[in-house]
């Protein structure tokens, strides 16, 4: 269900498992894992997360997984591990990451919408995490993510009451950042003026918002001034400057 291809600059990481609302089973976290690296490991300028599926993004993990997990202990540390891998290689990705979302999005896709740069919600985007609806909690690191996202009131709202948070709410509290009558061709444009800048810059930028207080960035900030890069830019800038 997890499909990883390349469009000239971008890379395209799909969520296709239609008969199933793109309910992301416990091999569908292993293969999104892989298939993250296979991407990291690559050149492309940013890449897109997306629905192959109109009308859904995805329904979360996929809950006929869980009636094995009530009695089989090993297969939640499983699950959990899993899962864990499959969101932490995208949130891992050096390159910009953008989540086009059109159609409902519950549960772990949630915390995997948490693990990207930037959000595109469509007008049909609903978002909702749902664990205290089903006795259980949410991992911590995908909790952590939410309250930076969006402030742990509106994280608490959201965990607590299970209730459903459409487009326009996603964008006022910043679960997502643009909205569009649908995403994916807004991601894409956005992915495109990510790829016309310089990528090491760019991989750069995302490093120092991921960890702003390494010391290595300081250095590195320096070090760009030195890069061939810089000088074709700049020189290309002031160029078009005159």
């Amino acid at each position: 269900m997890i499909r990883s291809e390349r469009d000239g600059p971008l890379a395209l990481l799909t969520l296709d498992r239609g008969g199933a609302r793109n309910a992301i089973s416990i091999a569908a976290w292993d293969a999104l894992a892989a298939a993250a690296a296979g991407i990291g490991a690559g050149d492309a300028a940013a890449a897109i997360l997306r629905s192959a599926m109109p009308g859904s993004f995805s329904a979360g993990a996929d809950l006929t997984e869980f009636r094995d997990l009530i009695d089989d202990p090993a297969l939640r540390t499983r699950f959990r591990v899993a899962m864990a891998r499959g969101i932490g290689a995208v949130a891992a990705l050096p390159m910009p990451v953008i989540a086009a979302v059109d159609g409902g999005c519950f549960g772990a896709a949630v915390a995997l919408t948490l693990a990207c740069d930037i959000v595109v919600a469509g007008d049909g985007a609903v978002f909702a995490t749902t664990p205290a609806k089903l006795g259980i909690g949410y991992p911590a690191v995908d909790v952590a993510r939410l309250k930076a996202r969006i402030g742990a009131g509106q994280a608490a709202a959201m965990l607590f009451t299970g209730e459903r948070i459409d487009a326009d709410a996603a964008l006022r509290i910043g679960l997502a950042h643009r909205r569009a009558p649908h995403a994916e061709p807004v991601a894409r444009e956005i992915a495109r003026a990510i790829a016309a800048n310089d990528p090491g810059a760019v991989r750069l930028l995302k490093s120092v918002l991921r960890d702003s207080g390494a010391s290595s960035h300081d250095q590195a900030f320096e070090d760009a001034f030195g890069s061939a890069a810089f000088a074709e830019r700049l020189a290309a800038f002031l160029k078009g400057k005159r």
